[in-house]
């Protein structure tokens, strides 16, 4: 793909994203932050079935969608994005920049909407803050998208199987905040639309404006050919 093409796609893929972020939004504020459509049911089914272990879990998968982890994984994705050690630190620089500015960017929302959370009744774990959009949702999904993007670029045999991967890690950190009770399904709807449309500004700046070298692949030159002079 092209500088062109790859700008078109990501600056196609935020507008979209903005734009279905700012109808949910305008949604959840007209609704002066009440629950919205299945909501209720969500939180009500995840209060209803949950266990022990299941609550364990998820709370060991919810952990890694804040702290040390998503900035462990973007620095991770830029050594994987860069092909010399300076392009490495760049790539790793641009990358921890779009994960703190969005968490930035995304803070500045929450606060403006301030939507409360579900009732403190059904939370099965600890929170802090408005509820939408949420967190750790946004901080997840910013980061596996960055982390799939390096891995589009720079990825060895099997990269699509890691992109799988960490699409799922990444989806499965908002499911946690519904199952846990801290955040109405909505607010995990928001954080993925509020992730996809600040990488897809991000990408969209990056394919105008980094050098070509951080944009394609390496691609391998033909071995000379013999050039087979006779007797």
């Amino acid at each position: 793909m092209n500088r062109r093409d790859a700008a078109d796609l990501a600056g196609s893929a935020g507008v979209g994203a903005w734009t279905a972020f700012a109808v949910l939004t305008m949604i959840v504020v007209g609704g002066a932050g009440a629950p919205l459509w299945l909501d209720g049911t969500f939180l009500s089914r995840s209060v209803a079935h949950r266990s022990d272990e299941l609550v364990a879990l998820a709370r060991g998968v919810t952990a890694t969608g804040s702290g040390v982890v998503p900035y462990a994984l973007v620095t991770l994705a830029g050594a994987l994005a860069g092909r010399t050690a300076r392009q490495r630190l760049g790539a790793a620089a641009l990358a921890l920049s779009c994960l703190a500015t969005g968490q930035v960017l995304r803070y500045a929302t929450m606060t403006r909407v301030h939507r409360p959370r579900p009732p403190r009744s059904d939370w099965a774990t600890h929170a802090s803050g408005w509820a939408f959009p949420s967190g750790h949702t946004t901080t997840a999904a910013l980061t596996a998208g960055i982390l799939i993007v390096a891995l589009a670029l720079r990825a060895p045999r099997g990269g699509r199987a890691l992109q799988i991967a960490v699409a799922c890690w990444g989806l499965s950190v908002g499911l946690t905040r519904v199952y846990l009770g801290v955040h109405w399904f909505t607010d995990v709807i928001g954080g993925w639309l509020f992730a996809t449309a600040w990488l897809g500004t991000c990408l969209w700046a990056a394919a105008r404006w980094l050098p070509g070298a951080f944009l394609t692949t390496v691609t391998p030159r033909p071995a000379p050919q013999p050039t087979g002079h006779g007797p």
